[in-house]
């Protein structure tokens, strides 16, 4: 599967430069009977529909020449929505200040869910300022032990 991301990623970097638009993530994953190729872009003052489905034309232009996946699938284009994902060092420091969701492969003081403000980041260590009932905790989250990061909504 990581290939068909990876070749995706091929295809669709020149439309976004072309569009000055930003590659969040690619997925190629199945749900229930179907397969779902999805593509998610962004700029700094977000996508709109008609952008999405510009990519979605040519990436899938693109796709068609190729013929690469074997199985049938549905392209989907779209934007990462609110709660984006934090994937490349851009995006963790993008997001500093904001409030962020760390999923963790081990407990770090105890848990592996941590949400909280994002303070800092040095390329290597996540500082997370976490309100545990009325009380402010500073973390310090390795990088290295960070399964998924996204920014999280709070009301």
């Amino acid at each position: 599967m990581s290939k068909i991301t990876e070749l995706t990623e091929e295809l669709v970097n020149p439309i976004l430069e072309d569009m000055n638009l930003e590659l969040v993530d690619v997925e190629f994953v199945k749900e229930g009977s179907n397969w779902f190729l999805r593509v998610f872009i962004d700029k700094e003052s977000g996508v709109d529909i008609e952008e999405c489905g510009i990519v979605s034309e040519r990436l899938s232009e693109k796709i068609d020449e190729l013929d690469p996946i074997q199985q049938n699938y549905f392209l989907e284009v779209s934007s990462p929505g609110a709660e984006r994902p934090l994937k490349k060092e851009k995006d963790f420091h993008n997001a500093i200040g904001k409030q962020v969701y760390v999923k963790t492969y081990e407990p770090i003081d105890g848990m592996k869910e941590i949400e909280g403000v994002l303070d800092n980041y040095d390329g290597e260590t996540l500082n997370i300022t976490v309100t545990i009932k009325t009380r402010k905790k500073e973390m310090a989250i390795p990088k290295e032990k960070v399964a998924k990061a996204r920014l999280a909504v709070t009301f």
